[in-house]
């Protein structure tokens, strides 16, 4: 069902001051950005205020202070790199509440932007405290929410604003909730998704929600071992969680079994490291005391020739430690496989996005996801917080 909510282009915000909750929450490298891409793509919501004649106030979390202050997560280094790449002088606050913040926004002309400090270092925010909201609402007249990324959360600068303010969604958050909506309503067929990164907890729900709807499910990734240590293959000293195992015997017992692809060979190395050696072998033929690092090259073979055939294509967690280059080949394989597909293309998640980035296939996508968690919840069916919050403005 489509979301039902304002946009910006329903707030008269001429001459009028924004509350944008946007998502900057991006690696930070000896005091500068380290990625910018959540920051390119929160551009687009600044620049249309700006040009509307609004005063812009933004706000974000920034890493996971636990409600203190950390220097070493502070917003000026993002305020610099928000500035280079949007070419407009960016203003930043000590606090996101207070007297310095109550001063740069009073000082503040319409097309000026102003960010508040990073919204974790006060505990309100994650506990969504009234108080904390009344403070932020304070600085504007109206909220824009364009942080899908935390959308899925109900704090303080995501759904406790809404309730105070007249609210509507931002482009970023309008453009995802579109694009999961597509992939969960009507994807072209044949549907495939694809799953990989460290954990099968992280994913178990989203598997039993999604099982019956695709066409074919790969699963690559530390999370393919307990799917393996169920089947009765020897994984070596591989990531395993064996609280899931019974749950994993359940999914694979169900008639949708058929639709997961498990890889049928990996490549393993004696030891956890960068250098280690990596040898590609059949999933029967496993060492014991050997990591597997990677799906071998008949996997990612096949899972390509999948993913070429499919009609639209999910893609959520890399195939192995692509961060390492011995073990970033059935990573590689896959992202040149997502870029060649005439399938609608859908890739979410932060080291999917940053695989991506690193071989250079971010532009081949139709659309790479600023939200991991949030993105994974839509397509479990459940409904965002941060959406929720503002269908109230609509009725």
């Amino acid at each position: 069902m489509a979301e039902r909510f304002l946009t910006v282009a329903d707030l008269p915000v001429s001459a009028r001051r924004v509350l944008l909750r946007s998502d900057l929450n991006v690696p930070l490298r000896n005091g500068r950005v380290a990625d910018d891409f959540r920051l390119r793509a929160a551009i687009p919501a600044i620049s249309q205020l700006r040009d509307a004649g609004a005063t812009v106030v933004l706000c974000s979390h920034l890493g996971r202070p636990g409600g203190r202050v950390a220097d070493g997560m502070r917003m000026a280094p993002v305020a610099v790199a928000l500035s280079e790449l949007g070419g407009f002088p960016v203003v930043h606050a000590s606090d996101s509440v207070g007297q310095d913040a109550g001063r740069l926004v009073k000082e503040a002309r319409p097309g000026d932007v102003v960010l508040l400090e990073n919204t974790r270092f006060h505990p309100g925010e994650v506990t969504n405290d009234p108080d904390y909201a009344s403070e932020l609402a304070a600085w504007a007249d109206f909220f824009v929410l364009d942080a899908f990324g935390s959308a899925h959360r109900a704090h303080a600068s995501t759904t406790g604003v809404s309730a105070l303010l007249r609210s509507a969604a931002g482009p970023l958050l309008e453009r995802e909730l579109a694009v999961f909506r597509s992939l969960m309503e009507n994807p072209p067929g044949p549907f495939t998704v694809v799953l990989g990164g460290a954990k099968v907890s992280d994913k178990l729900p989203l598997i039993r929600a999604l099982l019956p709807k695709v066409d074919a499910m790969l699963v690559g990734g530390g999370m393919c071992f307990s799917f393996l240590a169920v089947e009765g293959y020897e994984v070596g000293n591989s990531l395993v969680e064996p609280d899931y195992f019974d749950s994993l015997d359940e999914l694979l017992s169900t008639p949708e079994a058929d639709r997961l692809v498990l890889p049928s060979d990996i490549v393993t190395a004696d030891r956890f490291e960068e250098g280690a050696d990596g040898a590609a072998v059949g999933v029967s033929s496993i060492e014991e005391g050997t990591w597997g690092l990677d799906i071998g090259p008949a996997t990612a073979r096949q899972f390509a020739e999948v993913i070429c055939g499919s009609g639209s294509v999910f893609w959520n967690g890399p195939m192995g430690v692509f961060e390492w280059e011995a073990f970033r080949s059935g990573t590689a394989t896959v992202a040149d496989a997502m870029a060649r597909s005439s399938a609608f293309r859908v890739a979410g998640g932060g080291d999917s996005v940053a695989a991506l980035r690193m071989l250079g296939r971010e532009a081949d996508l139709d659309h790479l996801s600023t939200g991991g968690g949030a993105g994974l919840e839509l397509l479990e069916g459940k409904t965002l917080p941060g959406v929720k919050g503002l269908e109230r403005w609509i009725r």
